[in-house]
């Protein structure tokens, strides 16, 4: 089935302060599109987290290249051909498309806080949809869709009681439309 590339896509870039910092590579290399939650609770949230220097060595943070906000409008952070951080060993080959969502905030490690409430707004879907399409036009290799939890599934103990592993990453969560979106992005769910 063909992938229809919308004309009329709007990215508005707001690259981060340190993104020249960012190992560069070739868009070859991209496989893997990984899907985000960022849990908080609106986008100036979510930028100003986005622009803390958490690497010393590096001088970078934790990001990813696409935001998507609850009204459908999309931001570039960092640029395909940069590696962004926001998946733990899968960085090099993939890009990170963060939808804005409370998700569990501000409780994320609180094992008596881990339900998801909030679902995805339909404009957020039709924009992750339309962007996805882009991006399959645009890279080459690209073939994998994931999301965060599907990646990263390393534990760490609870703040509320240290006796209680939880999963780091629960992202995207829930309340994501996996049914949805793998079809229509005529990419293949990567479930290592």
């Amino acid at each position: 089935m063909p992938i229809d590339v919308p004309p009329d896509l709007s990215i508005h870039d707001q690259p981060l302060p340190y993104v020249a910092r960012l190992e560069k590579r070739s868009l070859s290399a991209i496989d893997l599109v990984v899907i985000h939650c960022t849990e908080l609770p609106d986008m100036a949230m979510a930028r100003e987290f986005g622009e803390r220097i958490r690497y010393a060595k590096s001088q970078t943070g934790n990001s990813g290249h696409y935001y998507i906000d609850t009204d459908g409008t999309i931001y570039r952070y960092v640029p395909d051909d940069r590696v962004a951080n926001h998946t733990y060993g899968y960085n090099p080959r993939s890009i990170g498309i963060e939808l804005s969502n409370i998700g569990r905030y501000p409780d994320w490690g609180d094992s008596r806080h881990q339900n998801w409430t909030v679902a995805y707004t339909q404009a957020q879907i039709d924009a992750l949809l339309a962007l996805l399409r882009q991006l399959k036009h645009g890279l080459p290799n690209l073939k994998f869709i994931a999301g965060h939890e599907d990646l990263d599934t390393r534990l760490e103990p609870a703040s509320d009681d240290p006796q209680v592993m939880l999963r780091r990453r629960q992202d995207p969560g829930p309340l994501f439309p996996w049914q949805e979106i793998v079809p229509a992005s005529g990419l293949e769910r990567l479930k290592p």
